[in-house]
């Protein structure tokens, strides 16, 4: 094959690659929920166990209505030292999480919620069981501290449930200082005269619209997830879930289930060896599409004059690497057992290649500080190592150069018959000792180490709000000059613009296509590359632009030596 046409195969393929990547979220259909007829008070359905199915004396309400707001409870406010916690008294749900060390996409001075009535996000627990509290028991609020001390290491919130036969059940909530995890628990005294056999659920109630400020090129996933040791990590797609085809693990003795989107994820994860059993369904009857995601577990067997107690974690925060790797491990080793958790981070169909890729950044911003300038020294790390192939590929190029004149000239001189064209640029190739291929599968062995970084950065939280200098305040939102300068309204900043700049020079310094046509399609594509990341993440152009900045450096000193070596013979020869 022609090194041109092959070149020019791999720029297209790549090409497809971004924008497959890119527009595949926003090309699927909208998922729409049919209106019940009949609908119930505020709030999700309540699960029943398939298994040891407990009696519930009352009707379970069966429906869900619009964005969630306590209807008949009010709003206590948790203060700690990451975030705000809003809890209702109404089921005792954590209605609304603001994350005081993130701001909102939107606007730069809102605190982000993840938890919130815009998405309809929320996070839900009960018991199943005769008389026992549900997510629609309205609680009060046991008196106490409703603010993170500066000397306390941890904070409980108790929220007591009404009195039914003699049974008292109490929600616990525990925040721990400098964490994002939060203890649920629930407590059972059993003042009656009949045994307790119950069940507790705990779900995460969301629509399916995609977080607000989510970039339109590009695509990262949003929705249930949860991991089993037998089934390992799963996504249950919206859609599956509107159409009743979703597939995922229901029983095992392992395992968490959460709601993921870019760079956050909440996941409700049980104790270590306890059978669980896990849902996802969606919603009816609200104003829009919703779907719940949850998990429910056995209680401790209450004998009457019996005080029992279970808890869950909730892990609900930024998706940071170190912090999620920490929370794997097993109890003995300082975690909770939440294996596969750091699963949530999507790096993609690479993430053999990406983690350790990331491992590495994290690495060196531990010396400059700065993820920004991490960026760049990557780069320059990757570069180095990929330095001989890189070489290998230029210099084939160059040659390829070199010879120019003289493949022209077989050209004019063969030019009706092909097979005679193609046996004199062979014997061209064999007598210079050029490989034609040679230009092109150094490239595709590195290629899928750039999709692998070009995803570590995509879904890197610790992007979020990262400065690296000058106008660049933010490494996970796309470049751009607006409001920099004063009375200048620019959205387009200058990395892009850098960028098709050392790709149209990276296209001069490669061998001229033969074809008119071909030709003009390398030289549009900077530009086609160009269009597309004015909206990546500064964070992903930085790296393009460093990468192409070497890669001319590197190729412009190879053709340089290797042109002088080869004028002299060419002006002999042709």
């Amino acid at each position: 094959m022609d090194n041109r046409r092959l070149t020019l195969l791999i720029v297209f393929a790549l090409s497809l690659f971004l924008l497959w990547d890119a527009w595949q979220k926003y090309n699927q259909p909208k998922v729409e929920v049919a209106q019940s007829a009949l609908v119930a008070a505020n709030g999700s359905p309540v699960p029943v166990p398939s298994v040891q199915r407990v009696p519930v004396a009352s009707p379970v309400p069966t429906s869900a209505t619009g964005p969630v707001v306590a209807s008949k409870g009010n709003v206590v406010s948790i203060k700690t030292d990451l975030f705000v916690a809003d809890i209702s008294t109404q089921g005792g749900d954590i209605v609304g999480l603001a994350l005081t060390n993130y701001k909102a996409s939107e606007a730069g001075d809102t605190v982000f919620s993840l938890f919130e009535a815009k998405h309809q996000y929320l996070a839900q627990s009960g018991l199943i069981g005769d008389g026992l509290p549900n997510h629609k028991t309205i609680f009060s609020v046991s008196r106490g501290n409703r603010e993170l001390s500066p000397d306390a290491n941890t904070l409980k919130v108790r929220l007591d449930a009404p009195v039914v036969g003699g049974i008292k059940v109490s929600k616990i909530y525990t925040f721990t200082r400098g964490s994002y995890l939060i203890n649920v628990s629930y407590e059972i005294d059993n003042g009656g005269q009949k045994e307790i056999t119950a069940h507790a659920y705990y779900q995460l109630q969301r629509d399916t619209e995609s977080p607000a400020g989510e970039n339109s090129m590009v695509s990262t996933f949003t929705g249930p997830a949860l991991y089993t040791e037998q089934e390992k990590f799963q996504k249950v797609d919206f859609n599956d879930i509107e159409k009743d085809k979703a597939k995922f693990a229901k029983k095992a003795d392992n395992g968490w289930i959460g709601m993921v989107q870019h760079y956050f994820v909440s996941a409700w994860i049980p104790q270590e060896n306890q059978s669980r059993e896990f849902y996802v369904r969606k919603l009816e009857g609200g104003n829009k599409p919703a779907v719940v995601a949850g998990v429910i577990v056995p209680t401790p067997v209450a004998a009457p004059g019996a005080k029992i107690s279970q808890s869950v974690s909730l892990y609900a925060g930024p998706q940071i690497q170190a912090s999620l790797d920490l929370l794997a491990k097993s109890t003995a080793e300082g975690g909770i057992g939440a294996v596969g958790l750091p699963l949530v981070v999507d790096y993609g169909w690479l993430t053999i290649v990406a983690a350790p890729i990331f491992w590495c950044l994290e690495v060196i911003h531990k010396f400059v500080g700065n993820w920004g300038w991490a960026i760049v020294l990557l780069t320059i790390g990757i570069k180095l190592i990929f330095f001989p192939l890189s070489a290998a590929s230029y210099r084939s190029m160059a040659k390829m150069r070199t010879v120019a004149p003289r493949l022209a000239a077989l050209k004019e001189r063969f030019g009706d018959d092909k097979q005679k064209l193609n046996a004199e640029m062979m014997k061209l190739y064999k007598t210079e000792k050029i490989n034609p291929l040679g230009g092109c599968l150094p490239i595709l062995i590195q290629i899928p180490v750039f999709i692998a970084l070009y995803w570590a950065l995509l879904g890197a939280v610790e992007m979020r709000g990262a400065p690296w200098l000058l106008w660049i305040t933010d490494l996970s939102v796309p470049d751009s000059l607006f409001g920099v300068i004063p009375l200048i309204n620019i959205p387009v900043g200058p990395l892009p613009i850098i960028m098709v700049i050392t790709m149209l020079i990276q296209t001069k310094l490669n061998p001229t296509p033969p074809d008119p046509i071909q030709a003009k399609v390398m030289m549009a594509m900077p530009f086609i590359f160009g269009f597309m990341f004015f909206s990546f993440p500064s964070g992903l152009v930085l790296y393009w632009v460093v990468n192409n900045t070497l890669s001319i450096a590197q190729q412009w000193q190879i053709t340089r030596m290797i042109e002088r070596g080869g004028q002299a013979a060419n002006d002999a020869k042709v």
